[in-house]
């Protein structure tokens, strides 16, 4: 739990995401409880933090 939080912690605009359901994008906007991520040309969705499940190396999402 430790690790998680320290994680989403350290989230920053521009950093590219998987959430706990599988989707991925890129972080385009930070609140204090939720952000929004780029998942596909421009549709955006509002994701909670504590959702993320991982954060992907720079330039994962275009090799998808």
């Amino acid at each position: 739990q430790k690790e998680h939080k320290a994680m989403v912690e350290a989230l920053a605009k521009g950093d590219e995401i998987q959430t706990m359901g599988g989707m991925m994008g890129k972080i385009t906007e930070m609140g204090d409880n939720f952000m929004k991520v780029e998942v596909a040309d421009n549709v955006i969705v509002m994701v909670r933090k504590t959702a993320v499940e991982a954060v992907l190396p720079k330039g994962s999402l275009k090799e998808m």
